[in-house]
């Protein structure tokens, strides 16, 4: 499947992929469709899924093809950059190491949370961090969204299921209304309502850029 730069941002594939429904709705099913998105995710697909306040797609960050797609379902420019999370802080232990202690236990005290931090970057590739010399990371505060990083093995792309300039979907059906179609897997699930996205600060000016 083939995607490309377009004007900065990332041209869609020609054809729609096959998607797979994780359905969560029995609790034994639950572990099992964890595994089928994490599956999904590993062989380069893009898991529509639940976080705090809205729903998300997720992709691997180490992957440039995924990458690629996820932001050209958004219409979203490469050059803003991509949230990534993890299922714990250890996660992000590269990234944490480069800051004042102080700061560091500030994050990690905020976790798992709605809180995104702007760390220096010393991993990630251009095209999560947009070319920044920084990315935003987070232990998110819902426990699917953390157990489908646990089960990758590693951090993930996870970014707002909407399109470029529009409200993102704080709903499942909204989220497949928007997207079923378009993602490889869809991991069924709820928010842990309020609706907001999580909230994001720089960790080394302490600047508050979404609230």
């Amino acid at each position: 499947m083939s995607s490309g730069w377009t004007g900065g941002i990332f041209a869609a594939p020609a054809d729609p992929p096959t998607v797979h429904d994780a359905n969560t709705a029995h609790p034994l099913a639950a572990t099992l469709a964890v595994e089928v998105a994490a599956a999904t995710l590993r062989a380069g697909g893009i898991v529509l899924h639940a976080t705090e306040g809205v729903w998300g797609l997720a992709c691997d960050p180490f992957d440039a093809a995924a990458v690629a797609r996820l932001l050209a379902l958004k219409g979203r420019a490469a050059s803003r950059g991509l949230i990534v999370i993890g299922a714990r802080a250890e996660t992000f232990a590269d990234e944490l190491a480069r800051l004042p202690r102080a700061t560091r236990a500030a994050i990690e005290a905020s976790w798992p949370g709605a809180n995104t931090w702007i760390v220096p970057n010393v991993r990630f590739p251009r095209w999560v961090t947009g070319a920044r010399a920084t990315v935003a990371i987070r232990v998110p505060g819902h426990a699917q969204a953390r157990a489908l990083a646990e089960r990758f093995g590693g951090p993930l792309v996870s970014t707002s299921a909407n399109r470029s300039g529009e409200p993102p979907a704080r709903t499942e059906l909204r989220a497949r209304r928007a997207f079923q179609r378009r993602v490889d897997c869809v991991l069924g699930g709820a928010t842990c309502g309020g609706g907001r996205a999580s909230r994001i600060r720089d960790a080394l000016t302490g600047r508050e850029l979404r609230a």
